[in-house]
């Protein structure tokens, strides 16, 4: 099977981001040295500087779906908290109760 240039240009961004075999790779290479104005290019690339993490901007119906998101965990996040302080405001009004009633006693 003939290695067409579609086929090197469909391999090369995976090449100038190291992501290919050695196999890939040697092959990539060795069509380079054949192709002049190819290898050209492939070395202008390689030294652009390519950001490693390019921002992907939210739609609005991104945004307010996050926000909602947001939002519900907020409210279950205060429900359990509210019902945790009142077992805990509950659990020592028990104890207090408990305590007092064991200090004083029910008939004289």
């Amino acid at each position: 099977m003939e290695v067409t240039r579609n086929v090197i240009l469909d391999l090369l961004p995976l090449y100038m981001a190291n992501e290919v075999s050695a196999d890939t790779r040697a092959l990539v290479e060795k069509y380079l040295e054949t192709d002049p104005a190819l290898a050209n290019v492939a070395k202008q690339r390689a030294s652009m500087e390519i950001p490693g993490e390019i921002p992907v901007p939210l739609t609005e119906e991104n945004q307010m779906e996050t926000f909602r998101e947001a939002k519900r965990l907020m409210s279950q996040r205060t429900i359990v908290l509210a019902g945790l302080i009142a077992f805990g405001l509950l659990t020592l009004l028990g104890l207090v109760l408990l305590a007092y009633s064991m200090l004083v006693p029910v008939f004289p």
